[in-house]
């Protein structure tokens, strides 16, 4: 099965298993969805990443312990990539660079949304130049934000702002806009296309392990 490691704590299973459903239901893979401890409110800054990184390690590892063929993590940074890929003996796909890869196969100018100050470092990285504008919803500075009206709202609102500086593309730099299904709000109310990061980490994530199980 495929591991997937959420990068925010959550007691509630609906909850913390959506990305896992995403994927499941986009490419009829399993899924096995755990989340890393004491983070309610996620990665949203450098302190609450470094905080979180021997977290994603210590639950990778445990994982693949647990069967896990291929491991996920969800969250468009890439926290803890290179070294979880040196714990464990898997494959590890990121959501970000996932989602920095289906972008560049657009080959258009890419608007990115997220949470924190400034776009992650791994889609600066592979996208360069086809990057024109990085929008942060007003008010929205955790994942949690996001699960409020008011979030989706102004979630909204950013993903237009960014087309307004010539978007051709919206790129996800948060995959809790996947948790709150924004992804088809904004395909239909402003017709660009989306590359939502729980979409795009799963297509990797679906291909290697059906690749294992051949």
């Amino acid at each position: 099965m495929i591991g997937l490691i959420r990068v925010f704590t959550t007691e509630n299973p609906d909850i913390l298993e959506q990305h896992g459903r995403i994927i499941s239901e986009f490419y009829g893979v399993p899924v096995l969805s755990r989340c890393i401890p004491d983070q309610p409110l996620g990665i949203f800054d450098e302190e609450s990443e470094a905080k979180a990184l021997p977290k994603i390690i210590a639950l990778g590892q445990s994982m693949e312990e647990e069967g896990c063929e291929v491991l996920v993590i969800s969250c468009a940074a890439d926290p803890a990539i290179d070294q979880l890929r040196k714990s464990v003996t898997i494959p590890v796909i990121g959501a970000g660079s996932a989602a920095s890869l289906v972008a560049l196969s657009y080959g258009q100018a890419v608007g990115v949304m997220g949470i924190t100050e400034d776009a992650p470092a791994v889609l600066v990285q592979l996208l360069g130049s086809l990057i024109v504008g990085y929008n942060r919803p007003e008010g929205v500075t955790n994942t949690t934000d996001l699960l409020t009206e008011t979030g989706r709202d102004k979630a909204l609102a950013a993903a237009k702002a960014l087309q307004e500086q010539g978007a051709q593309v919206i790129l996800f730099a948060c995959t809790g806009f996947s948790t709150i299904g924004l992804a088809d709000v904004i395909r239909r109310e402003l017709k660009v296309p989306v590359i939502d990061a729980v979409e795009a980490e799963g297509m990797f994530a679906a291909n290697r392990y059906k690749q294992l199980r051949n």
